[in-house]
């Protein structure tokens, strides 16, 4: 699946909408939403290392994918709420790795490194 099918396809799910140029309330909630799963997915990977010696059986797998997804979701609904295509934010993201990457500092801390 395309990202910007994927972002249309689960926009019909938000009970909110977008507010032009605004960080609305239900801005607010998906950037919150998004944090709160992110930390499930911390949580999940946690508990492998905890329980399991890092070892990731297919359940495990399973459970972490069904937590990125909703990750995802919350990253495709915001990028709407900014009216930006989803397509847009990968293809940043991968510029950007690139630049770090040629002149090196993939690794480092810092937005703009």
């Amino acid at each position: 699946m395309e990202f910007d099918q994927y972002q249309n396809q689960i926009e019909k799910y938000d009970l909110m909408q977008p507010e032009k140029d605004t960080v609305s309330m239900g801005m607010v909630e998906k950037v919150l939403g998004l944090a709160g799963e992110a930390g499930e997915v911390a949580d999940k990977v946690k508990k492998i290392v905890r329980d399991k010696s890092g070892k990731v059986l297919d359940g495990d797998r399973e459970e972490v994918v069904k937590e990125l997804g909703d990750v995802l979701w919350y990253v495709a609904t915001i990028a709407r709420y900014l009216e930006v295509p989803l397509s847009e934010v990968a293809e940043k993201n991968v510029e950007k790795l690139g630049s770090r990457e040629k002149r090196g500092k993939l690794h480092g801390s810092g937005d703009n490194r």
